[in-house]
């Protein structure tokens, strides 16, 4: 029984570190709120890993997992981002900042109902969404609230969209290494607390990164299949010049 649970134990540490992340930038320390949000998204990782190591996987723990996401990855971030950038823009700010964890609820219901394609998620995935939203948040002082608006619109769109953005699951964990995940994040803890907004602003760039590189794979895929279909097109009126 007790081996059943350690999969929702690593779940519940995500919605906790959401809830935290929460509490926190109501009390003015949104470094400390992007962090635990960067938290959340490793503990989101290792759940289903540990599941699966274990072979444990469960409906239970499939819906548990997205009613967390919401929280860590949804409500956190728009937070988040809220409170740092929006807080002047009114009614506008109140429906921007609403619209990210309605489209984050979306893509999670959505894939859990949806089976997606071998390999990639349909969408942006929800922790990496919430992750670049977070802390691109600690960016507001450089970034006009404007083009901060922009971008929390635009994340929203790519969690909903049906681009098709590279899946890390195959690299599960063995069973004989789940006793280091206890180490690891008692590690990214430690750097976390060490590094503080230093930390968030750097694990931005990496999942900026990902978000844009699944964009530019679709584009480089729509363009090649618009080539192809004008190949064909054009194919008859070749034929006919030849002959």
């Amino acid at each position: 029984m007790f081996i059943k649970s350690i999969p929702n134990m690593f779940t519940v540490g995500n919605l906790f570190l959401g809830i935290i992340s929460i509490i926190l930038v109501f009390n003015n320390r949104p470094d400390m709120a992007a962090i635990m949000v960067v938290l959340a998204i490793l503990m989101d990782g290792l759940d289903g890993r540990v599941a699966r190591a274990l072979n444990v996987q469960s409906e239970f723990g499939k819906e548990l997992d997205s009613l967390s996401d919401v929280i860590s990855f949804g409500v956190a971030p728009a937070f988040i981002m809220y409170v740092t950038s929006f807080q002047e823009m009114n009614a506008m700010g109140w429906i921007v900042t609403a619209i990210f964890p309605i489209c984050g609820a979306l893509r999670l219901a959505r894939f859990n109902v949806v089976e997606g394609t071998p390999g990639y998620f349909i969408g942006l995935p929800i922790p990496a969404a919430g992750g670049i939203l977070s802390t691109l948040a600690l960016f507001h002082n450089d970034i006009h609230p404007f083009i901060l608006m922009a971008s929390t619109l635009a994340l929203s769109f790519l969690m909903i969209s049906t681009l098709k953005y590279p899946s890390f699951k195959k690299l599960g964990l063995r069973k004989s290494t789940i006793w280091v995940t206890p180490f690891l994040i008692v590690l990214a803890l430690a750097l976390a607390l060490l590094f503080k907004g230093n930390l968030a602003k750097l694990i931005f760039i990496p999942m900026l990164l990902y978000a844009l590189y699944g964009l530019k794979k679709n584009v480089e895929q729509l363009i090649l299949r618009k080539k192809r279909h004008q190949a064909i097109l054009d194919e008859p009126i070749n034929q006919e010049i030849r002959f």
